[in-house]
């Protein structure tokens, strides 16, 4: 079985798809970008850019009956590698001790144009 998941923790979505989807015990989170839930930019840092990215799909797993505990893979898209370094001190603000899979890559440009965005998949609580 499918379900989709729309969260009122993070921003709508830029496009035509759902926050997350969950099938087989598994979710799998859209990817996110640096917009509060009320769909305001965030301005700033990359660092303060990654932690509303991260933010917003912890409160889509919390709506998907998961938690950041839970995640096994996270996938990151920069724009410019060399905020490679300041993502990474945000990013282990976040994950200090559960440490999931994940992916960097280098994009040309990003949905609206932010300089990042990051998507997650996680396991459904028990």
């Amino acid at each position: 079985m499918v379900t989709t998941i729309t969260s009122t923790n993070a921003p709508p979505a830029a496009g035509p798809y759902s926050h997350a989807v969950k099938a087989n015990g598994f979710v799998y989170v859209s990817g996110q970008i640096p917009y509060t839930p009320e769909g305001k930019p965030v301005e700033g840092t990359i660092g303060d850019k990654a932690a509303q990215c991260l933010k917003n799909v912890v409160g889509i797993l919390n709506d998907s009956n998961s938690s950041l505990e839970n995640i096994v893979k996270v996938n990151v898209f920069l724009t410019d590698m060399a905020n490679f370094g300041a993502f990474n001190e945000a990013y282990t603000k976040v994950f200090s001790s559960h440490k999931p899979a994940r992916s960097c890559v280098a994009v040309k440009q990003l949905p609206l144009g932010v300089d990042v965005e990051v998507e997650a998949i996680a396991v459904e609580k028990q």
